[in-house]
């Protein structure tokens, strides 16, 4: 679930979410009703900054937070080029680990996603749950139904402008960098969206996301920071590489002509691989643990799914931005002009620019968000 806000008056805001209810076909009134009533209850929980900050009340540590978000919002419109708007002005405490919980799901035998169609966001790979209960019960029909699934906690969300998106309790908790990512990527879809084709829009995103982190980091971070910062990325960027190297291998499996029985045998012998290959890379870091979350027992086609939306055309889009000599006004505009394309054409484009770069599934790309679950 992807959306942005804009300051709409209050009154008007239940009678709008309403129609959508009116428009909604029976079988999705439940699901729009959760996400709707999900929402209100993150936008009535939300408090302008400058109000938190100036409340005898509020705990110290929040309010130098806050003051971390200020910067890194003003930072956003002023040195990205983001919108300038009452996005992240204001801060919500959900009291939970994340905002939503987002359910993939993807056949046994396929790495094509199962996609909903929703209003105003197009059809997505995805369906997002402001219960985490909501989300395991859908999970539960769809493998009843003999899809796999992977439930994914998700930090924040975008409302596209629609309405003033807060900053949460949810990744406020992560820390500063984090904030930083999490605001330079939420925004980014404030700019460019397309209705109906998810990696387009998180790979825009991730590739925003990333050059904002460039920038930030070397005005506003010590030299210690920069280097984890290094580490990470670069982290982050063997795992992509892993992981997308491994994506063609399950997809060349699965176009095969093997029996199901046959490919199921592979299918289980490719899993125990890829882990035996994290299990080095994890060596090669010294131990470190960040990623033990992707090979647990929700590592599935679905799993893989949830990983590529957020990887797989950042290389394309980051040598869109080099040809652009990192000017990101004109780098937005050509984006702009990608998305006006129709889907073939458009993945055409990106797919000559993925042939720029060295491998297109070598680059950095938010691997976290794609795959945290509480």
């Amino acid at each position: 679930m992807r959306s942005r806000p804009e300051h709409h008056p209050a009154p008007l805001l239940p009678a709008a979410l309403l129609a959508v209810l009116l428009v909604a076909g029976c079988s999705h009134v439940a699901y729009y009703a959760q996400a709707i009533s999900g929402h209100l209850d993150v936008m009535r929980a939300s408090r302008p900054i400058a109000e938190v900050m100036v409340d005898p009340a509020s705990d110290p540590t929040l309010r130098e937070q806050l003051e971390q978000v200020r910067a890194i919002r003003d930072f956003a419109s002023r040195e990205l080029a983001l919108p300038e708007n009452h996005s992240y002005r204001t801060y919500a405490n959900l009291e939970r680990p994340y905002v939503v919980w987002n359910v993939f799901a993807a056949p046994e035998f396929s790495l094509d996603p199962l996609r909903w169609c929703l209003l105003m966001v197009g059809c997505v790979s995805y369906r997002g749950y402001y219960d985490r209960l909501d989300a395991e019960r859908f999970a539960a029909e769809l493998r009843q139904q003999g899809y796999e699934t992977f439930i994914g906690g998700v930090p924040a969300y975008s409302t596209l402008g629609h309405f003033a998106d807060p900053v949460l309790n949810t990744f406020l908790r992560l820390g500063t960098l984090e904030v930083a990512r999490t605001v330079f990527h939420e925004l980014a879809h404030q700019l460019v969206f397309v209705p109906g084709d998810t990696q387009f829009n998180e790979s825009f995103a991730t590739a925003v996301e990333n050059e904002g982190m460039r920038r930030w980091m070397m005005v506003r971070a010590s030299a210690e920071q920069r280097s984890v910062f290094a580490t990470q990325r670069a982290r982050q960027a063997a795992l992509a590489g892993l992981m997308h190297a491994y994506r063609k291998e399950f997809a060349a499996l699965y176009a095969s002509d093997r029996t199901a029985d046959q490919q199921r045998v592979a299918k289980l012998r490719l899993f125990s691989a890829l882990r035996g290959d994290y299990a080095d890379l994890k060596a090669s870091w010294g131990g470190y643990n960040g990623y033990d979350m992707v090979f647990d027992d929700q590592l599935n086609n679905a799993r893989l799914v949830a990983l590529a939306l957020y990887s797989e055309l950042v290389p394309a889009f980051e040598a869109l931005l080099a040809e652009c000599r990192q000017d990101l006004p004109l780098f937005y505009q050509r984006v702009a002009t990608l998305a006006a394309l129709d889907a073939d054409s458009r993945r055409a484009a990106l797919t000559r620019l993925l042939v720029t770069t060295s491998d297109g599934g070598q680059e950095p790309a938010d691997i976290a968000t794609a795959t945290a679950s509480e």
